[in-house]
């Protein structure tokens, strides 16, 4: 369930407040989080003002409300709110960002006696043509108010289309990266704030993860150097809820890259017990994903699918945790493999 009483505290923490989904993790062996509601569209909303005022992205939105316009959706329109999450594979610690939902995970370290929480914010990705890596790797240094040095071929780009770039952009409004910039191990990427707010949530950066200003500027107020960041692209999620089984879907990344792994080298002294993420093959068929995702799902648990609730899902591929299956008592073979 949702602790709004833990948003109010933590959000009185920022100097800005954020606007970040913030949930107590579930029990072992369960594997979902939030639930989904509804808000009423006012006169003067987009559906991306919407979206920002509740800790979601562009392709959040968008995806989960097809016949509502985007800008124009109307006074009165009831709007999906896409706050349910499948909690992605993998160790729950750190920074885990999974582009093909476009959002990022943020695990803190639970303080003694207190139950651990994960923060989940809207992230903007690598364009096609400028893909983000994928890999495991660290935060290696923190900076208020940055400076950009745009690349060379950043500024080539820009010099081709007319809009020439300087070696070097000052903090303040025209810069790109924000009033907050993370530094990851992966050579020349970054996680940092955007002027253009509007953008969080879609394909539009050179590689670089961008998050909303009050987003950013609260996660760096509590985060630190080396702090173990993981990027996947896992574009179907399943766990268990309770006695269901939950899948969520979300639609291909067109042209995904492979796991960076000569970036792996210029991480100094990974700790043993983190496990390197495995390459994901995205560009399988989601069905295939589905039997993927629901055999580590049951390996300990037998369970059950409905197919006909399966496909119905992958064909809408809006992000929408549904649930297709049930647990088996006392089953020693799940249906699905009947």
């Amino acid at each position: 369930m949702r602790h709004l009483a833990l948003i109010v505290a933590t959000c009185l923490l920022a100097t800005s407040p954020s606007r970040s989904e913030v949930y107590e993790l579930p029990p072992d062996g369960s594997d979902v989080v939030g639930a989904l509601s509804t808000v009423t569209a006012r006169y003067e909303d987009t559906l991306v003002d919407i979206a920002r005022r509740h800790g979601l992205g562009y392709q959040d939105v968008v995806r989960a409300n097809p016949e509502v316009g985007v800008w124009v959706p109307g006074e009165g329109t009831e709007v999906i709110l896409p706050t349910r999450f499948v909690l992605p594979p993998g160790p729950r610690e750190g920074l885990v960002l999974n582009l093909a939902e476009y959002r990022m995970y943020y695990y803190p370290k639970p303080k003694a006696g207190e139950p651990a929480y994960v923060y989940t914010y809207p992230i903007s990705i690598g364009r096609m043509d400028w893909e983000t890596p994928l890999g495991l790797t660290r935060i290696v240094a923190m900076a208020k108010n940055p400076a950009w040095y745009p690349p060379q071929s950043v500024r080539d780009e820009h010099a081709a289309e007319g809009d020439p770039l300087p070696r070097i952009v000052p903090p303040g409004p025209d810069n790109p990266l924000g009033s907050r910039a993370l530094r990851l191990g992966l050579p020349g990427y970054l996680i940092h704030g955007t002027n253009r707010p509007a953008g969080v949530g879609m394909r539009v950066s050179h590689g670089c993860i961008r998050m909303f200003p009050e987003d950013i500027e609260f996660l760096f107020q509590h985060i630190s150097v080396n702090t173990v960041v993981r990027i996947i692209n896992v574009p179907v999620k399943m766990g268990w809820d309770g006695e269901t089984l939950v899948v969520e879907v979300h639609p291909l990344l067109e042209s995904p890259q492979l796991l960076v792994a000569a970036s792996l080298q210029r991480i100094e002294k990974l700790d043993a017990d983190i496990e390197l993420p495995e390459v994901s093959s995205p560009s399988k068929d989601p069905l295939t994903q589905v039997t993927e995702q629901f055999i580590t799902a049951t390996a300990e648990r037998a369970g059950q699918l409905d197919w006909d609730l399966v496909e119905a899902v992958v064909k809408r591929s809006d992000g929408i945790p549904e649930s297709v299956g049930v647990s088996i008592k006392n089953a020693a073979t799940s249906a699905a493999f009947e």
